[in-house]
Parts: C-alpha cells; sequence; structure tokens
C-alpha cells in the first residue's frame, strides 16, 4: 500500500516549534449533539480518579509524554479512536485516555481483550474506565492434533491432515492459525478428519507455500460470536460517545503495523447502517514511543485529522457489499495511521533513518520531541520511495557503517564532537563530572536501598513475563511490547507495601528503644514515615536520573583520552562531516520530489 504523503513541507515542522499559529481544520463537529462521555456522572467521575491515579504513576516511569495535534479532536458527537502501533500492551489505552482527556475533555471506552478483564488488577481498572470485552480469537487459539499440508497448488483452499481431527477440533467460521507470524484463514467447512475448505486463501502468499512445502503444525480457533460487543459499541455510538480501539488485534514490538482486523470497520459502518445521521468520525492516534520498555523514556502521541466515513460506503455495507466496504474503509484507515506513525520494514532500516535525521539536523538546533517524529516518518516515506536507488543504497551502507563505528567505540553521535576538543578540556570535563557524579550518587543512594527490592523484582518478572508472552505469540520478536506494562504492575503492587513495612518498622524501632520520647502518639512516626520514605524514593529517582545522564558521557571522554583511540575517533569525526554533507545534499536533491513543498533553503537557515 501506498504511503499518504503529508501535504505540509519539512520547514514548517520548525516554524510550528517557533510557535506560529495553526489554523483548526475543520471537523464538521455538532456544537449541540449530545455527547455522553462528557456529562457528569458517578462513572464518569471515578473514570476521572483512575486516569488521574495512574498518570502519576506513568509520569514517573516516562521522562516526557507529548501529544501533538491534539486539536484535531472533536469536541462533540460519536468517535472511533483507532491506535497504533500497539507497542505497550496496558499502558497504550491509559496513555490515550488521559491525553484525550486533558487535550479535548472527552472520556473512551477502549475495547479490551475479554481474557485481561478477569486478571484482578487489570480488570479492576478495565471495568472502571467502562471498557467493552471483546473476545479475541488468538486468545481461544489450541494446538491442533497432527499436522497440515496443501496437497495441490492449484488448490490452496483445500487443507490435508495428517492424524487430524478436523470433525472434533474444527467448525464452520473458525480459523486456522499457522506458526512463525504466516497469518490465519476462516474454515469454510469440514470435509472430514484429514479435509477442510477455507473460505478464502491465507493472506500471506508465503503461507500457502509454506503448507506446499510440507507439513506444518497449527492452531484452531472456534467461531466467535461477538454480537454483544457491537451491541454495546452501537449503542455507545449513538448515544454520541467515544469508543478506543487498536485494530491490530494484540500488542506486539514489530517496526511495522501488523495487518488491521476487520472490527473497526464493523464498528462504522454498523452504527451508520443503524442510525445514518449519528455522523461518526474515526480519529487516527499514533502512538510513538523511544525506547517503550525502558524506565524514563519518551513518548509522543499524534492525532490525524478526523476520517469522515463515505455514504457510498455505508450504502455498499447496507445492500450487502460488506466485504468490499470493510476493505476499503480499512485502507482510509491504514493510510492515515500510517500518517501519524513511523513504520519501518525492519528494525536495521528504523535505526539507518534515526541516523540519517541526526545527520540532517540543522546545526544548532534542537528539533522539538514531537517533530523529531515527524521527521523520522518523512525519512521512511523518502527512502521507501527510493530505496532501489544506487545513491540510496551506497548511502544506507556508509549510515550503517558509521553506526556500526559508533557501536564498537561505545559513544552516541553526538558525542563525535568531543573529538575536537584539546586534550586537557577533555580531562578537565572528566574530572568535574566524575565528582558531580559521586555527589550526586551520595545523595541518591539512600532511595536507591530504599527501592532496590522493587527495581530487583520489575526487573526479574517483567524478564519473565517477556519470556512467556514470546513463547506464546506469533508476532512478536522479543516481547518487548509487555516489559513496561509488567514493571509499572508490580511496582504499583510491591512499592505500596514495601513502604508500609519500612514504616512499621520505623515505628516499632521507635517504641521499642524510645528514639523520639518526644513524639507521642508513636502512630505519627507511621504517618511522617509514610511521606518522608516515598519523598527519599522520589528525590534519588531525580538525582540518579541527571547522574545517569552524566555517567553516559565519561564513556566517551575516557576514549577521547586513550592515544590509541585519538585518530580512530578523529577519523570518525571526519567521517561524520562527510557523511552530514552527503545526507543533506541527498535529502535536499530528492525530498522536492516527494514533498512538493519541500524548501531545504528555509529549512537549513531557520
Amino acid at each position: 500500500m501506498a504511503s499518504p504523503v503529508p501535504q505540509a513541507p519539512v520547514t514548517s515542522l520548525l516554524s510550528e516549534a517557533r510557535g506560529k499559529t495553526v489554523q483548526r481544520e475543520n471537523t464538521n463537529e455538532t456544537p449541540g449533539a449530545r455527547s455522553i462521555d462528557t456529562e457528569a456522572t458517578f462513572q464518569h467521575w471515578i473514570y476521572d480518579m483512575v486516569i488521574w491515579s495512574l498518570s502519576v504513576v506513568f509520569d514517573l516511569f516516562f521522562r516526557e509524554i507529548r501529544p501533538r495535534s491534539a486539536y484535531r479532536i472533536p469536541r462533540h458527537g460519536p468517535i472511533i479512536f483507532v491506535a497504533a502501533p500497539h507497542a505497550n500492551q496496558f499502558i497504550d489505552p491509559i496513555m490515550l485516555m488521559r491525553q484525550i482527556r486533558i487535550e479535548a475533555g472527552r472520556r473512551i471506552s477502549f475495547l479490551a481483550a475479554e481474557a485481561s478483564m478477569h486478571r484482578k488488577f487489570v480488570g479492576t481498572v478495565a471495568r472502571s474506565v467502562s471498557s467493552i470485552p471483546v473476545a479475541r480469537p488468538q486468545d481461544l487459539a489450541t494446538p491442533g492434533t497432527g499436522l497440515i499440508y496443501i496437497e495441490d497448488k492449484e488448490k490452496p483452499l483445500i487443507i490435508k491432515g495428517q492424524g487430524t481431527k478436523f470433525t472434533k477440533e474444527c467448525s464452520e467460521g473458525g480459523l486456522i492459525i499457522l506458526p512463525k507470524s504466516l497469518g490465519n484463514a476462516e474454515i469454510d467447512c469440514v470435509v472430514s478428519d484429514i479435509e477442510l475448505i477455507l473460505r478464502r486463501p491465507f493472506k500471506e502468499e508465503k503461507a500457502s507455500e509454506y503448507l506446499i512445502s510440507g507439513p506444518s503444525k497449527f492452531k484452531q480457533v472456534p467461531k466467535v460470536d461477538q454480537s454483544q460487543m457491537y451491541a454495546k459499541v452501537f449503542e455507545r455510538l449513538n448515544d454520541g460517545g467515544c469508543i478506543g480501539i487498536f485494530p491490530e488485534g494484540g500488542s506486539h514490538d514489530r517496526p511495522d503495523l501488523l495487518p488491521l482486523k476487520a472490527g473497526v470497520a464493523v464498528m462504522a459502518l454498523g452504527a451508520l447502517e443503524q442510525n445514518p445521521e449519528c455522523n461518526i468520525k474515526i480519529v487516527p492516534c499514533g502512538m510513538n514511543y523511544f525506547h517503550p520498555h525502558k524506565f524514563r523514556s519518551r513518548a509522543v502521541i499524534e492525532f490525524g485529522p478526523p476520517l469522515n466515513i463515505p455514504k457510498e460506503l455505508v450504502k455498499m455495507y447496507s445492500e450487502g457489499s460488506k466485504r468490499d466496504s470493510i476493505h476499503q474503509l480499512l485502507e482510509m484507515v491504514h493510510s492515515a495511521l500510517l500518517a501519524v506513525t513511523v513504520t519501518s520494514p525492519d528494525y536495521d532500516t528504523l535505526m539507518v533513518i534515526q541516523a540519517a535525521r541526526r545527520l540532517y539536523k540543522p546545526a544548532h538546533k534542537k528539533i522539538p520531541l514531537s517533530l523529531v517524529i515527524e521527521m523520522n516518518r518523512r525519512l521512511v516515506i523518502g527512502y521507501t520511495h527510493y530505496k532501489d536507488d544506487p545513491r540510496i543504497i551506497h548511502l544506507r551502507e556508509a549510515v550503517a557503517s558509521y553506526n556500526k563505528q559508533l557501536r564498537h567505540l561505545g559513544i552516541l553521535d553526538h558525542q563525535v564532537e568531543y573529538a575536537t576538543l584539546p586534550i586537557l578540556e577533555i580531562a578537565g570535563k572528566l574530572v568535574y563530572r566524575s565528582l558531580k557524579l559521586f555527589i550526586l550518587a551520595l545523595g541518591a543512594l539512600p532511595g536507591a536501598i530504599l527501592f532496590a527490592p522493587v527495581f530487583i523484582a520489575t526487573k526479574m518478572i517483567s524478564k519473565k513475563k517477556a519470556a512467556e508472552a514470546l513463547k506464546a505469540s506469533t508476532v512478536k520478536i522479543a516481547a518487548r511490547d509487555v516489559v513496561a506494562t509488567w514493571k509499572i504492575l508490580v511496582a504499583l503492587g510491591l512499592a505500596p507495601t514495601l513502604y508500609w513495612f519500612y514504616a512499621l518498622l520505623a515505628t516499632w524501632a521507635t517504641w521499642k528503644y524510645d528514639l523520639a520520647p518526644q513524639v507521642r502518639p508513636v502512630w505519627l512516626v507511621t504517618l511522617a514515615a509514610m511521606i518522608i520514605f516515598p519523598a527519599i524514593t522520589y528525590a534519588a529517582l531525580r538525582i540518579g536520573e541527571i547522574g545517569m545522564d552524566i555517567f553516559k558521557s565519561l564513556k566517551p571522554l575516557v576514549t577521547c583520552l586513550n592515544p590509541n583511540n585519538l585518530n580512530t575517533i578523529a577519523k570518525l569525526r571526519i567521517t561524520r562531516e562527510e557523511l552530514s554533507k552527503e545526507v543533506t545534499e541527498m535529502i535536499n536533491s530528492l525530498g522536492p520530489d516527494v514533498f512538493p513543498e519541500f524548501d531545504s533553503h528555509r529549512l537549513m537557515q531557520s
């Protein structure tokens, strides 16, 4: 699918960052329309309290969370928020609900996996924020008996089995799921224990080729009845409320978008079929993270222009052409999501794109976080357009080689500039920063000791859960999408318990050894401890954050002082200058062909 080409030039990004007026787009809102999610009710008060409470935790976990283009969110009327990529399991919906509540005053009922609703903490939170349970096929998947294969490549719909029990395990309308992320296909009918017929071929061509090449293990899923879920969604939309959905299905840690499920299109078209006047909007939301699984990382949530559902598609859906109308609407949603996310065919390409963006960044200009996302996205579009050009192939190899040299020396791109500093200045910086780090470490030590059990537990449990998720998934790469969720869940459960233990221990010691005879009643020690201990930990967190940044800067300084590395780093600096010039010239040369309003001169002079 071709990616949509944004109309705004790259130069407008820096203009926007300096505060130029952004004209609000016409979202065809109906100001007088009823929106049930904006009404004052007890359930909505609970919603706000839950979101606020979790926001405090998220602000501790993430260093920065920025919305972008939130002015595009309609303030009235029914909305379906479609968000991707789903890179942070249970964190994504809460973050999105928070930003939309703050920026637009709307409350969302998210679709949540029915399996998640049965978990104690997650299920309680989900019900508190009016989530709608949905049974996901992957949660109901069970290993099938025997092996399956395609006997005749001219008949890809006919699936044969070896030692299978299709009549007992499979049913019409169910799914056959292949391993290695090769996708699934719907069952049309079961002929016998060793033969069944698919309704349509597997979407991935390599899936059929895989089954032709030899027998394979498989999973089967019974037909799922979603009628009650759709009824709740239609009711919410007809009341002018908001629905949230991650159309990829489950969370994942891939650099590109997964194929979108049909559910979002069925919701929009089905609701309009029932009530053609409800004027539903679909708002695409890009969940853009910088290292989503890491503590104190950053995130940008970008909102795209609201999509209007064409009446022709609703008519097609009502007249029975459901497949075509759903497919066309999914194409629209997919294109809209590509415009607010940074996707890449693989991790290595994404690393090259990000390096190219750093090399192209105007000198002495700090680009705002939200606009870094936009530049990455445009570079991906440009790379996709010219990836077979010999000049681009050569440049990619050169940038990848530069990245490899940085990793070998253990330094970052912005630290290459140290090579231009005199040896005495480098030594002075090393001594100063080492002393500063030592002082900060002393300040952070008490809090680090107090919170150490939580750090250790979150690390161990999140790694264990990631391993379990990876084993059960067919789409995850390293299951990093569950790591941050489990770090937060473990901390939420363990931290209060730990602080109560410390507080009660301090109270007992005060009473036992009469450490503070002037403090009576002694329970005041408990109260004071429950304030002081978290405050010490928070201070350690902030001090440690500064200290970690200083610590990361020490290795490049030591590297620069090593006589054996001086020549290497000097050559690396020259390589960077040459690469920066080459990247800039290439972007300025090819940019206007992809973005008609591209103006490189204004960008470099701004």
